[in-house]
């Protein structure tokens, strides 16, 4: 089955019509194996740019190709049946024109079978997100910390402090009114997270945000604990397979050099006796 005959379950209309119900429960998926696992637990799967930094080691998610973006989209659609899948759409992809932003976006669409994609920016992508919805192309959207401004930033800090608060406000206000079916909100103080929350129509998706957001989102690998290049405040660790994996590794070389592995068990003999090999 190609990747445009597989539909979600889950559609960002549904997605739109759980603003204020059961929080929507979303986290980041890059493999086929993975995604398997994330979609029997989550209403959305992300694609998210941050695979640069987790599985390809780059220092910010601003060296992130649409071709990559695409091929990991690829191996996610294999693995998720029931979620809503949305793909991040890289840096250099949609600024300059939302002509620009509508020949990326259906190409990411068309090679990945995704359900949506995702944009970082504000009041500064109102038209794209405008003429992209319009366009038949699901627009969620990202604000407040959008990492792939981190130059800009000068950083990952905390934004919604003081004045800056009016502003992002406004991105939420502007990101709904043009037809974004829902929002990220990254890395922004609780309290703005909360009037947010309660003055747009649309989902917000908190991280590093307020329990009280629509729903909640996280890097899987962050979770898992297998990217451990830094720690940010609001990820919580629910497993510690990074440990493990090392720990199993290490386990492997010794029983290698010892040559405790193989053992018999593992290897073949010149007649399998009738049993299965």
């Amino acid at each position: 089955m190609s990747a445009n005959a597989r539909i979600s379950a889950l559609t960002p209309p549904d997605v739109l019509a759980k603003k204020g119900g059961e929080p929507l429960v979303c986290l980041t998926a890059y493999t086929t194996p993975l995604a398997r696992i994330v979609d029997r637990h989550c209403d959305i799967v992300l694609v998210g740019d941050s695979v640069g930094m987790v599985l390809h080691g780059l220092r910010s998610t601003v060296g992130v190709s649409l071709d990559m973006m695409i091929m990991h989209g690829q191996a996610v659609r294999r693995g998720v049946e029931r979620a809503l899948l949305v793909v991040d759409m890289p840096f250099g992809s949609y600024e300059e024109s939302p002509e620009q932003a509508f020949r990326n976006a259906s190409r990411i669409m068309a090679e990945t079978g995704c359900g949506a994609v995702k944009l970082e920016g504000g009041e500064t992508m109102e038209k794209t997100i405008r003429f992209l919805t319009r366009r038949g192309i699901p627009v969620m959207a990202h604000i407040g910390l959008t990492p792939q401004a981190v130059n800009t930033f000068g950083g990952y800090k905390v934004q919604g402090r003081g004045d800056d608060a009016f502003h992002i406000l406004r991105d939420a206000e502007t990101v709904a009114e043009a037809g974004a079916f829902s929002v990220v909100l990254e890395k922004v103080t609780a309290t703005l997270a909360d009037r947010i929350t309660t003055s747009i129509p649309i989902p917000t998706i908190g991280i590093g945000a307020s329990r009280t957001c629509d729903g909640q989102i996280l890097v899987v690998d962050d979770m898992l604990g297998m990217f451990d290049t830094f720690r940010p405040k609001f990820v919580k660790r629910f497993a510690e397979l990074g440990e493990a994996s090392d720990a199993a590794i290490a386990a492997y070389a010794r029983e290698v050099r010892s040559r405790e592995f193989p053992s018999d068990v593992h290897i073949f003999t010149d007649g399998n006796k009738g049993k299965t090999e």
